[in-house]
């Protein structure tokens, strides 16, 4: 019987619709198949594979003649295989209760450790990869590690391997916590950044050298290409490249002149306590300070000490939430801060060193008469010399020797009206603030460490802008006061609400009595230690100022250099010859015959001359800064020291001895006398640490180590560990590799045994 017509049509349109499908299905599995079978079978294959890191070891950071600072020992970690245990009953938790129990820690502590990180999972965790061992102890007894390995049967996928852990030598005792810094490991963020130079087992450098020089320390990390199945099983290692270890730093510090340092600011520390302070009624409080010296023919900082500190060994094994707190709390005085060139004083009169340069070089006479009296007045305000001292007509010179604040006065207010007074000229020369600027103030140095402060030196510009910030607050608080401060201080309340008065006025101004307290190193003068020795620095070597550093070379592990600094001249002070020989004779004066002739008693004046000079710098609602700065020897200059200890005094009563006993130990001075043998670093060496065909950097005669503490011979990058201390279950992930390491403190007797 025929089809109808109308059914044969529908017959028709399905045929076509079922051929334009096969069709189109032929054509999309040829496009997968052939046209993008190859970058498809990539992928297949890229799934299949894992990546595991192997971080680097670490490079050390030595002092200037070899001294390790920081360094890594060899210790033995316990780890747990990710994999072994999710095999294990309870996905291995009996396992890790088992091993908590024998390392005597919480459970807790170690089945945090062992857990992935992950946006929702917070620190402690394991940041690497899972297909490696995860270390949930470290440093562990080599008899509990053993014991662990021996039972086996109750600890599944736990084995004891060596790692390397950062360490602190401190050599003679020279901690230098600030300045070397710490590690901390590598965050998420860092990890997921567009250009990450980061790997997920990496410690990164967060202060100090750690943090500036952490490219050149933290070496290249090993990484392994790991096969796994379906079920997210390590099967085979396809490929694997060893970690190279990190270069070393070798920096300008000198562990024993550092320790001189640490040992003599604490000592000013304590003797300012003990010190009793006539304008408060009470002893002084000494709350901080810091010391600096610095070479000063290369800018090269030979030690740098801080209080208060704190001992930089509770890094080695990671911080507790409680350390770091008291670390950062104000109460405790801050010691993470380093206030060396962090920290921000009024630097008295050291800073008449700048004043008595913009007055040479202003026209003010070398050899002319100053007026040395009690007290100077601009407008209502009075002016007055330190304790109402007078001393007359009197040469710059000795002005300088005895520190005479009213003839610094009336050069400043001199120089101020010189430029109009209240009614300035169109380009004021601002000799005072001008010359500070020279000499490096008011700005960073440069040096190689994070967070550096800028100090400040207040000129006409910064008024008017903080004037403008500040202007609605100020006026405010003309009309409200300060309440809060009235109930528990009156008197401070009725200056603080009349200092709002006067600057909601005019505060924008630069006025006579600013000029005046500014050249004695007080109202907006802020320095940093640093900043003092420097300027002190490149007046001693004619004035050139060069940009501080602690890079002295950085070393390969195979031993050849790097690279070397280069000191960087940053700056010139325009100071003529003339000026410069006329200051260095004042500042030679005030150790002398000056106001620091009682520190340098005993000094041998005629064979190692020094210039100094002493300061004693008011701070509103605080006790007096005690500063120090000086250079020698004064006719072929190295050094300059500077010190500054907060609300400890006179500078000639604190922080003048302390500078003088690192004095003594730089150049052997003893009673008087030069011994040449007790000298620590009559000058900075020239040289890099010696360094052995074999790449081993020689230690320093008084450093150098017992045979027992040497590495055993032949043991290089190259080698794997004893079998002893490898698990057959990890054995996917890369082999753990000796790191070639140089000093005897990555190696402790009996650590493999």
């Amino acid at each position: 019987m025929p089809v109808p017509q109308p059914a044969r049509s529908r017959v028709a349109v399905v045929q076509v619709l079922v051929l334009a499908l096969l069709g189109t299905l032929g054509a999309r599995l040829w496009f997968l198949q052939v046209r993008s079978g190859a970058q498809f079978q990539q992928a297949a294959a890229a799934n299949d594979l894992r990546s595991v890191v192997t971080a680097a070891v670490r490079g050390s950071i030595l002092d200037d003649q070899g001294r390790a600072l920081v360094d890594n020992r060899t210790v033995l970690d316990v780890t747990v295989d990710l994999n072994t245990l999710a095999r294990e009953p309870q996905s291995g938790r009996p396992v890790l209760e088992r091993l908590a129990a024998a390392l005597g820690v919480p459970a807790a502590q170690i089945e945090q450790r062992a857990r992935l990180c992950s946006p929702t999972v917070g620190q402690p965790c394991w940041t690497g990869s899972p297909y490696q061992p995860v270390p949930v102890a470290r440093d562990v007894p080599t008899r509990l590690a053993v014991k662990i390995m021996e039972e086996r049967d109750r600890f599944p996928g736990v084995s004891a391997v060596p790692g390397a852990q950062r360490v602190f030598p401190e050599p003679y005792g020279a901690q230098a916590a600030q300045v070397l810094g710490y590690l901390s490991p590598v965050t998420p963020g860092e990890l997921d950044a567009p250009d990450t130079k980061y790997q997920p087992t990496d410690m990164v450098g967060r202060s100090g050298l750690e943090q500036t020089h952490d490219d050149e320390l933290r070496g290249v990390s090993g990484v392994a290409e790991v096969a796994v199945d379906n079920l997210g099983r390590a099967v085979r290692t396809v490929s694997a490249t060893p970690p190279v270890p990190g270069d070393d730093l070798v920096t300008t510090l000198d562990a024993h002149v550092q320790a001189v340092a640490e040992q003599q600011l604490a000592a000013a520390v304590k003797s300012a306590r003990n010190g009793w302070d006539k304008n408060s009624g009470t002893r002084y409080k000494a709350d901080s300070g810091a010391v600096v010296v610095l070479d000063v023919n290369t800018g090269g900082v030979v030690a740098m000490a801080t209080y208060p500190s704190y001992d930089p060994s509770v890094w080695s094994d990671g911080v507790s939430a409680a350390q770091y707190a008291r670390l950062t709390d104000p109460k405790a005085g801050t010691p993470l801060l380093d206030r060396a060139y962090q920290g921000q004083f009024a630097p008295g009169s050291t800073f008449k060193l700048v004043t008595a340069s913009a007055m040479l070089q202003d026209g003010f006479p070398a050899r002319g008469v100053y007026d040395c009296s009690p007290s100077f007045d601009v407008g209502s305000q009075s002016f007055h010399n330190f304790e109402g001292e007078a001393f007359g007509p009197i040469t710059l010179k000795r002005a300088i020797e005895v520190s005479c604040d009213t003839v610094f006065y009336r050069a400043a207010y001199q120089m101020w009206l010189r430029d109009g007074g209240n009614r300035p000229v169109t380009h004021p020369a601002d000799p005072v603030q001008t010359m500070a600027a020279a000499y490096g103030f008011g700005r960073a140095t440069g040096i190689d460490l994070p967070g550096e402060s800028p100090g400040d030196v207040q000129n006409r510009q910064e008024k008017l802008a903080t004037w403008k910030q500040m202007k609605d607050i100020w006026c405010r608080r003309a009309q409200t006061g300060y309440p809060e401060v009235a109930g528990s201080d009156p008197a401070r309340a009725a200056y603080l609400k009349q200092i709002a008065h006067e600057n909601c006025q005019d505060g924008w101004q630069f006025r006579g009595g600013d000029a005046v307290i500014e050249a004695i190193g007080q109202g907006g003068i802020l320095v940093t230690p640093l900043q003092l020795a420097r300027a002190y620095a490149a007046l001693a070597n004619g004035g050139t100022l060069y940009q501080p550093h602690l890079e002295k070379a950085v070393i390969a592990p195979d031993g050849h250099v790097v690279s070397t600094y280069r000191p960087k001249v940053v700056g010139h002070v325009p100071v003529s010859p003339a000026t410069r020989s006329f200051l260095v004779s004042a500042f030679e004066g005030v150790a002398q015959e000056g106001t620091a002739s009682g520190v340098y008693g005993p000094w041998p004046q005629n064979r190692i001359a020094v210039g100094a000079k002493t300061g004693t710098a008011d701070v509103y609602g605080k006790q007096a800064t005690s500063v120090f700065a000086s250079f020698l020897p004064a006719d072929h200059p190295q050094y300059a020291v500077a010190m500054m200890v907060s609300q400890a005094g006179q500078g000639a009563m604190v922080s003048g001895p302390a500078v003088e006993k690192i004095e003594e130990a730089l150049y052997g001075v003893q009673g008087g006398a030069i011994n040449p043998r007790a000298a620590l670093l009559p000058q900075p060496p020239a040289t890099l640490p010696g360094i052995r065909p074999d790449g081993t950097l020689v230690a320093p005669a008084d450093q150098v180590l017992p045979p027992a503490c040497l590495p055993p011979p032949g043991y290089g990058v190259s080698q794997a560990l004893p079998p002893a201390f490898t698990e057959p279950s990890v054995l996917a992930a890369p082999p753990y590799y000796l790191p070639e390491r140089r000093y005897a403190g990555l190696f402790q007797a009996g650590a493999l045994a």
